[in-house]
């Protein structure tokens, strides 16, 4: 395709969550921050929100690349199971073989786990992402892990990812002894403005083999914000079929005229 034509060692604007073109917006390090001071803290639950688009998975594999090692994790993708069946898939990414797969087989055999490794000094984390799924029963399963804890420390450190109608999931009665458990909250908003070139220049640059011949002229950039909204999948869908159309072109420079042409084709 494009790549070699603009001395690009790989796609720059894929919609994939690589930890590796992470950009550090002012809410996205500040999201990060407060993953890391949940985990280090040891608080328990802690909940991070955002729109479709704007970075969760991301966040959550680039906090995973940034762990020591003494952190064991587990990341849960997609919670699409039964409430036992979620806790099968915990202890497994944990690399925990309980004995049978019963409930309190799974759990008896996860707080063993958790207590091992907090003799050595260490800690785990369970990421689950997509959390606006859970299910009532699911979310109460995860109510009980974090029960789980010493007389000073919690033993798992829970992190929820959703989009916001996990919030709104949380805030229903029934639910209220987990959301009273949830210590650190933080929800991501879009990029502003000012921040599109600053995106769109640290991905060219992480997935540049040399210095790369592209350029996105300033005149596009109110043309990406307007479309995308400032949500970073949608300036990635946009910049990588303007990329394909500026080689169409045979042209390294991105112009106004390529974005709306772009963005017509996108039924933008």
């Amino acid at each position: 395709m494009y790549l070699e034509f603009y001395g690009l060692k790989e796609f720059p604007f894929e919609i994939t969550a690589n930890p590796s073109f992470f950009y550090e917006s002012q809410r996205h390090k500040e999201a990060f921050s407060c993953l890391f001071y949940g985990i280090r803290f040891r608080k328990g639950i802690i909940q991070i929100t955002g729109d479709v688009g704007t970075g969760k998975t991301t966040i959550c594999k680039y906090l995973l690349s940034k762990l020591p090692q003494e952190v064991k994790t587990s990341l849960i993708l997609n919670p699409y199971f039964s409430d036992v069946q979620l806790l099968e898939a915990i202890v497994e990414d944990f690399g925990v073989l309980p004995p049978k797969k019963t409930r309190l087989d799974i759990v008896n055999a996860l707080n063993k786990f958790l207590l091992e490794i907090n003799m050595r000094g260490e800690n785990a984390v369970l990421i689950i992402d997509e959390a606006q799924n859970l299910t009532p029963r699911q979310l109460e399963q995860i109510r009980l892990l974090s029960n789980l804890e010493t007389d000073k420390f919690k033993l798992l450190q829970i992190i929820l990812v959703g989009q916001p109608e996990l919030e709104k999931k949380l805030s229903d009665e029934n639910l209220r002894q987990i959301a009273q458990r949830i210590s650190v909250k933080y929800r991501i908003t879009p990029l502003l403005r000012e921040e599109i070139p600053l995106y769109i220049n640290h991905r060219l640059k992480v997935a540049s083999s040399e210095d790369t011949k592209v350029r996105f002229e300033d005149e596009c950039m109110d043309l990406i914000y307007n479309y995308s909204q400032g949500i970073p999948r949608k300036i990635n869908i946009l910049c990588d079929r303007a990329l394909l159309a500026g080689f169409i072109r045979e042209t390294y420079i991105i112009n106004a005229s390529v974005i709306e042409k772009c963005i017509e084709d996108l039924g933008g």
